[in-house]
């Protein structure tokens, strides 16, 4: 994504005045930066140089991150640089529905539908990269799942552009919208549209997705400055969730479908931020492990563990259920300007799982014989099992 550095340059326009439903070549010029997945040689560098390195740290565990459009060369040089002394590991990348591959491994996190509790949740897959070669029938329910989940985004951009006066009422309310604030959005938002109409063949379908129009304003804030474009972001955000709770989840994969191709294939099955699908976990579905920790999900860590631990002493015969910590890092962050960052997720990093090191948990995982260590080689040999 080629995002332009801010300026110290002040905001030159007022929302009233950046209304206009003429596309200029500014226009267009930041449309095709915006959905670029090529990068400028300060985003590589960005890319390559974490803010710290973690000499100390032998055993890496990362089955949750999200390359996104970084090539993995230079994914590899900064995990090289984080974790230079790592003796053991086990990466595999979790791309949103789209398998990809790192170091004979595949992964990918599933938007799937959990039927009696009628919401979306999420799972992770993992495979060795030969066993998912062949397999046409899972790539084909990724292939499903990832344009159905795209299309969130054209729902979004109609619910601006050609309102439900109740939707949007409700959403300005929320956070305060003015009329001139709405005005811009629409128009702005329109814009997007039809050039991405125009530009169809030649944006990347990885471009094609919520994230899009919060980047679009982004670009904007050395013209209109950070009030204005925080404001829009504030907006859009509140009509996102609003069109998020009237999407018809029943056209994704029911979560028991995707378990049973995934383990068809020899699979592993990981439930990511269990907080936020707590639903899931009361299913008891024939998965590998649970995510105990997330940077979204960290006030339940040690609840978890102990469920998971009483769930395996309870387990007449089979596997346990393996511990997992998730960084859900997703280097698409890493490309921004630093002004332009969602801090909290640009300070998600593949392998940095700190609650592993916490005292208070490690003293929960210890008399379990649970670690980095034993997760890495356990998951391992079920993988290739």
């Amino acid at each position: 994504m080629k995002l332009i550095k801010k300026t110290d340059a002040p905001a030159c326009r007022s929302l009233a005045e950046a209304v206009t439903d003429e596309i200029t070549d500014a226009d267009r010029a930041r449309f095709l930066a915006v959905v670029s997945t090529d990068l400028e040689p300060w985003q590589i560098e960005q890319v390559v140089t974490p803010p710290s390195a973690h000499p100390r740290l032998e055993a890496l565990l990362a089955t949750h991150w999200h390359p996104e459009f970084v090539p993995f060369d230079l994914i590899r040089k900064r995990v090289d640089a984080m974790f230079p002394n790592r003796e053991e590991e086990l990466l595999i990348p979790t791309q949103h529905n789209e398998l990809m591959e790192w170091d004979g491994y595949c992964g990918v996190e599933v938007d799937c539908f959990s039927s009696g509790f009628n919401r979306k949740v999420q799972l992770l897959l993992h495979f060795t990269a030969d066993r998912v070669k062949d397999a046409g029938v899972l790539k084909s329910m990724l292939a499903h799942t990832y344009k159905y989940r795209s299309s969130q985004l054209f729902e979004f951009m109609r619910a601006i552009t050609r309102p439900d006066a109740d939707l949007v009422g409700k959403a300005a309310r929320a956070v305060g919208a003015d009329q001139d604030l709405m005005d811009f959005v629409r128009a702005s938002v329109a814009k997007v549209e039809r050039l991405l109409e125009d530009n169809w063949s030649d944006v990347p379908r990885m471009s094609v997705k919520n994230k899009l129009l919060r980047n679009w304003f982004d670009a904007q804030r050395a013209e209109l400055g950070d009030t204005a474009v925080d404001r829009a972001q504030a907006f859009l955000k509140a009509v996102k969730a609003l069109v998020k709770q009237g999407f018809d989840l029943s056209f994704f994969y029911r979560a028991s479908e995707v378990i049973e191709e995934a383990r068809g294939l020899g699979g592993g099955i990981v439930i990511p931020h269990p907080e936020q699908f707590w639903p899931i976990l009361l299913r008891n579905y024939d998965v590998d492990g649970i995510e105990v920790w997330n940077p979204q999900s960290q006030e339940y860590t040690e609840f978890l563990i102990s469920v998971v631990n009483e769930r395996n002493g309870h387990r007449p015969s089979g596997r346990d259920v393996l511990i997992f910590m998730g960084d859900d890092c997703h280097m698409g962050e890493k490309t921004k300007a630093p002004d332009q960052q969602d801090p909290a997720k640009a300070a998600r990093e593949i392998g940095l799982q700190p609650a592993w090191d916490d005292l208070a948990i490690r003293k929960k995982l210890i008399v379990n014989n649970i670690s980095r260590r034993t997760v890495i080689r356990e998951y391992k040999a079920r993988l290739a099992g």
